[in-house]
């Protein structure tokens, strides 16, 4: 089932998730309507939180991202190996490498796009969906994504990294997504 994606604004966005058990309610059915969702939205990952549930669980799929690459890409990101992955009550241990700028969006904040410093590497350890434990280490764009979806289960969305002149810049686009003044075309929850 396709679930609305939340929008800026709602509080859920910034709270921290709470850690879950394999006894969850209808948790199989809780991630496999995630996956439905990212897809109909044409998004690489897709937290709780986006889809107004306060808990420590996102999903990550970097295929299409890696298989779009083109030679300047392979040559930018050596060695890119594509994820699809459940990610449940996840800890960074550590981020690594030289931070590098990669133009950022987000399924809450439809149509604003931002270059985002983030370290090359990251190291999680997470439970996959069968509450097995796994530490693994990430890099380039799946890196990338994994950090991305991971503050958004500590609460934080890509803007926060940026400076307050371009916060200002782009408040009228954060106010027109807070109020649901922004066509997109997948389902969302807007703060109406």
């Amino acid at each position: 089932m396709i679930l609305p994606v939340v929008a800026y604004g709602n509080p859920v966005l910034r709270k921290i998730g709470e850690n879950i058990t394999p006894s969850h309610p209808d948790l199989s059915k809780l991630i496999s309507d995630m996956w439905d969702t990212l897809y109909n939205s044409n998004g690489v990952g897709l937290a709780a939180p986006q889809i107004n549930k306060p808990i420590r669980l996102f999903i990550v799929d970097t295929l299409q991202i890696v298989e779009g690459f083109d030679d300047e890409d392979r040559k930018k990101y050596p060695g890119e190996v594509a994820i699809k992955q459940v990610f449940i009550n996840a800890q960074k241990l550590e981020e690594t490498g030289e931070e590098w700028a990669y133009n950022e969006g987000c399924l809450s904040i439809p149509k604003v796009r931002e270059d985002i410093y983030r370290p090359k590497l990251v190291r999680m350890k997470y439970l996959n969906e069968n509450f097995e434990e796994t530490i693994a280490e990430f890099h380039g764009i799946t890196a990338r994504v994994i950090q991305h979806e991971y503050d958004h289960i500590e609460g934080k969305l890509f803007i926060d990294y940026i400076s307050p002149l371009k916060k200002r810049l782009i408040k009228k686009k954060l106010d027109d997504i807070m109020y649901g003044k922004v066509k997109v075309d997948y389902k969302m929850l807007f703060n109406r």
